[in-house]
């Protein structure tokens, strides 16, 4: 089969010739159809994650070895499977799951697996869907997207997990409570779409690309602010009813800052994107507000689900999405890390490359 790896840090994806996986035990065999081209690959492409102040977080030091088959958005036809696994689809499509854990300890066992502190990710500690074919570890990990645009529902295994479980820990609140979101890329459409959906009503984004702006201006949102500009702070302060939460797709050091500052008493920081760096703030304030500053990262599987029911009921909208081919995705990550891209892209896979 063909697959397109990451041999060297930093470096163009390469095109390699692998012998054809054979599931075993549970495992489930899928070949891949349509695979999302997340941004979290340009940081896994690029061998680390920012941490400030000189540190790295390096990639190979996590248990991640080269060559890499990235891609954790794979969907594909059900093709074979391994003797322990039962009720296989068999020769349907579907969304592949790819947040696994060890399916062994406690918090695996719980149903979060994303949360297991011995990860198996598909597209980073396993292969995954830049790929002609992939493995799922159990037919669980398979989600019926029957319905959904093949072309867009591969990214609800991340972008739309991912916004789906960091906009659910903002909730319960008000429809009426101003929620910010940091950053108009892929996720912040989505969170936008993720939100209305969830009968959101007063939505506002920061994003400095203002090209971006129609784009979340007709996704939902209400108000688009420019973060760099000198009054961004006394704008959103300024939102009626002050600023109950704050999506940061971002993750970067004046995202982080200016989000936390809009905060009303008793407001919520959810940050997500992983640009780095790192922010220093008086601990005093962080009580006084009553504030709460939280970390989220994927989703599990049953918020895969909820996510999935959601776009089959109609009620998420689809973000900009674009096709590529396999062969196209290391230019696409060179795209995404200079943030050219659009919504999102999703590359379809041809079973008949050679």
């Amino acid at each position: 089969m063909i697959s397109y790896d990451v041999t060297e840090w930093g470096k163009p994806l390469q095109k390699a010739i692998r012998e054809l996986p054979q599931p075993s035990g549970t495992e489930v065999l899928v070949q891949v159809k349509y695979c999302g081209v997340c941004h979290s690959d340009v940081h896994i492409r690029d061998g680390y994650y920012e941490l400030g102040e000189g540190k790295r977080f390096q990639m190979e030091e996590r248990g991640v070895s080269l060559p890499l088959v990235m891609g954790h958005e794979p969907l594909g036809t059900v093709v074979a499977a391994g003797p322990d696994a039962k009720d296989v689809p068999m020769g349907e499509d579907r969304l592949v799951y790819p947040w696994i854990g060890c399916g062994k300890c406690s918090r695996c066992l719980a149903g979060q697996d994303n949360w297991c502190p011995t990860p198996q990710f598909l597209g980073v500690l396993k292969p995954g869907g830049y790929a002609q074919y992939t493995m799922a570890a159990h037919p669980k990990y398979l989600v019926d997207v029957s319905g959904i645009d093949p072309s867009f529902a591969p990214v609800l295994a991340c972008s739309g997990l991912t916004t789906y479980s960091a906009a659910s820990k903002l909730m319960p609140c008000d429809p009426k409570d101003w929620i910010v979101i940091m950053g108009a890329g892929g996720l912040g459409l989505m969170a936008i779409s993720v939100l209305r959906a969830m009968g959101h009503e007063h939505i506002a984004v920061c994003e400095i690309d203002e090209s971006k702006w129609e784009a979340a201006m007709a996704m939902g949102a209400q108000v688009v602010v420019q973060p760099k500009a000198d009054d961004a702070l006394s704008t959103l302060q300024g939102l009626d009813g002050g600023v109950f939460g704050v999506l940061d797709f971002v993750g970067a050091a004046p995202t982080a800052e200016l989000g936390i500052a809009a905060l009303r008493k008793g407001g919520r920081y959810v940050i997500v994107g992983l640009f780095g760096g790192q922010i220093a703030m008086p601990l005093v304030p962080i009580a006084q507000r009553a504030i709460t500053i939280q970390g989220s990262y994927v989703g599990n599987l049953a918020e895969l689900q909820a996510v999935v029911a959601l776009a089959k009921q109609g009620k998420l909208k689809p973000i900009p999405t674009r096709l590529c081919g396999l062969s196209d995705v290391s230019g696409v990550l060179d795209q995404l890390k200079e943030g050219t891209v659009l919504g999102r892209v999703v590359a379809k896979v041809d079973a008949t490359e050679g």
